[in-house]
């Protein structure tokens, strides 16, 4: 995760990957990530809350490839 969000920042996107305490030990979504800007454009905010940090990576993945943007291409 932390080699991607780096090559998100060098592209200009800003990259806020979190876990949550408070909802980890309530047994919530307690994983987020958030990205924005750059060549996602400034209309392009993404937000996922998800169950596992492996389901952010995915959620977040397949944003990036909707918007044309893969570290994999």
């Amino acid at each position: 995760m932390l080699e991607l969000m780096e090559w998100l920042a060098e592209r200009g996107v800003t990259t806020v990957f979190k876990a949550d305490g408070d909802r980890m030990t309530e047994h919530r979504k307690a994983w987020m990530v958030i990205v924005s800007g750059g060549p996602l454009g400034e209309d392009s905010f993404f937000r996922a809350d998800l169950g596992t940090a492996d389901a952010c990576l995915d959620s977040l993945l397949a944003h990036l490839d909707s918007k044309g943007l893969s570290p994999f291409a």
